[in-house]
């Protein structure tokens, strides 16, 4: 592996972390005004999974170690979502 396909790799890792963990970021939110909640759930669901899944089938084409360092990204992109999107606490409110 030359030191290109591994950072492209990484950075093939950290794309789809934020295309699926943004997109359930995404979904969530919307839950909460949505007419088919499920369905909309599902349906994301699926298409983040195929999305994500069509990129490591890619990636292993290409050899063990580029799955191995886009999971790394892909884990780093999680870590960076989660910092990112501010934390929303619900609001202390007496009955």
């Amino acid at each position: 592996m030359s030191g290109f396909s591994i950072v492209m790799a990484l950075l093939a890792g950290v794309a789809l972390g934020l295309f699926f963990y943004a997109g359930l970021w995404l979904t969530v939110r919307r839950l909460l005004t949505a007419e088919h909640p499920v369905l909309i759930t599902l349906g994301s669901f699926w298409i983040r999974v195929a999305a994500v899944l069509a990129g490591f089938v890619f990636l292993a084409r290409q050899g063990p170690g580029h799955v191995a360092v886009a999971m790394a990204g892909f884990a780093a992109a999680r870590l960076a979502v989660s910092r990112l999107i501010p934390e929303r606490r619900p609001s202390a409110k007496c009955i």
